[in-house]
């Protein structure tokens, strides 16, 4: 019934407040969507062809959404494969999307990714993201308030992007293996309403840090001073760190007045990989979702 009711309906963009604003968003509508097997589906957007994959716990009217990104060159389906967040997700209640980016419209030869914002053009993903999800929400009465973006390297570094530019869809983030590109950094705002929680190993040779001294030569600022931001824009003032898992080092930003955190967890002996307990001993996926049930009390 759910897969017949989202075929029919229009998926727009509802923001608009008059007629000419209303026809713009309408002109930025989800489009083309088919239903190609179970719950994996196709759509347009602006003439971008994507594809999502759905999983709904039992009860979906209400549930929280994640959005999740993969990396350069993946897919949704193989970001499925890779981490199976769902399968926690679900049995917590959340609502889960995996999305497949789309080729840089201006390189013929390049493979699915996100306009991050280290290319100065590229594909309107943002509005793209906050289409998909605001569309979802409105059409199974998901918890608008709770609309959750996660991602991995490409992916990740797409989740800074959003963090930055479309906190009134989603609010809190997650990147992991994640950068924030330096067009980002140059256009940060001063304040922010959001929560973002950055997973990086120690020894990933794609993301600078301070720690190893790889910020210095590199255009993105260090991961240090990006965390910094995000806790310090968000006014949380708070800091806490723990030792987890085999060795590595969980920092927690927060404010006695705000339910927004900002967290950062270095992996000790990590490198640009999605986290794997038997190796680092942590959950990733039990770990994200605690995140999110942090910052949404």
């Amino acid at each position: 019934m759910r897969k017949r009711l989202f075929l029919t309906i229009v998926l727009a963009v509802t923001l608009a407040v008059n007629s000419c604003a209303q026809a713009a968003a309408e002109s930025r509508a989800l489009s083309d969507i088919v239903n190609l097997k179970n719950n994996c589906y196709s759509c347009s957007f602006e003439g971008v062809k994507h594809d999502f994959i759905l999983y709904f716990p039992e009860k979906a009217e209400g549930a929280p959404l994640v959005v999740l990104l993969p990396g350069y060159g993946n897919t949704a389906e193989s970001f499925q494969n890779s981490t199976h967040f769902e399968q926690t997700a679900n049995k917590e209640g959340y609502a889960v999307v995996y999305v497949t980016g789309a080729p840089n419209p201006n390189d013929p030869v390049s493979a699915v990714g996100w306009n991050s914002g280290i290319g100065t053009e590229g594909n309107d993903d943002v509005a793209f993201l906050a289409s998909l999800a605001e569309a979802l929400q409105e059409q199974y009465a998901l918890d608008k308030t709770r609309i959750f973006a996660v991602g991995f390297s490409n992916g990740a570094f797409m989740t800074h992007r959003l963090a930055m530019e479309a906190g009134n869809t989603f609010s809190a983030f997650v990147s992991v293996a994640g950068l924030m590109p330096e067009k980002v950094w140059d256009d940060r705002k001063g304040k922010n309403d959001i929560s973002f929680f950055q997973i990086t190993g120690e020894k990933d040779d794609v993301v600078p840090k301070n720690s190893d001294g790889s910020a210095e030569y590199a255009p993105a600022p260090a991961i240090e001073d990006v965390m910094t931001y995000w806790a310090m824009s968000n006014g949380l003032e708070k800091c806490e760190s723990e030792e987890i898992g085999k060795g590595s080092i969980l920092t927690k930003y927060r404010s006695d007045e705000k339910k927004n955190q900002v967290w950062t967890l270095f992996i000790k002996n990590g490198r640009h990989s999605w986290p794997n307990e038997k190796w680092c001993g942590i959950d990733a996926n039990s770990l994200i979702l605690a995140f999110f049930e942090t910052v949404s009390d």
